[in-house]
This record gives C-alpha cells, sequence and structure tokens, in this order.
C-alpha cells in the first residue's frame, strides 16, 4: 500500500508529459502533412534529370 503513494503521482506526471508532449506535436504542425512522407519514400527520383558528368 505505502507503494502506491510513489506509483500514482508517477503515473500522473507521465501521463501529463505524453499529453504535453501530443499537443506540442499538434501545434508545431507534425500531423500536418501526412501522406507526403509516405510518396516521398515510395519515389524513387527518376523524372529528375541527371547531372552532367
Amino acid at each position: 500500500m505505502n507503494m502506491l503513494i510513489y506509483l500514482i503521482p508517477v503515473a500522473l506526471f507521465l501521463g501529463a508529459l505524453g499529453l504535453f508532449a501530443f499537443l506540442w506535436s499538434v501545434r508545431s504542425g507534425q500531423y500536418e502533412d501526412m501522406d507526403g512522407a509516405a510518396w516521398r519514400v515510395i519515389d524513387d527520383g527518376d523524372d529528375r534529370p541527371r547531372p552532367p558528368s
């Protein structure tokens, strides 16, 4: 029972930390372009001209 005195505040702190990190990522625009990264992985860059050798 004495361990709950320590575990409950730690759990609340970690939950608040996770919520803060999520809200920060939403405000900084991390979720604005969800499809762009997926298409960049697939794109092989063949449509760009080759540099002169």
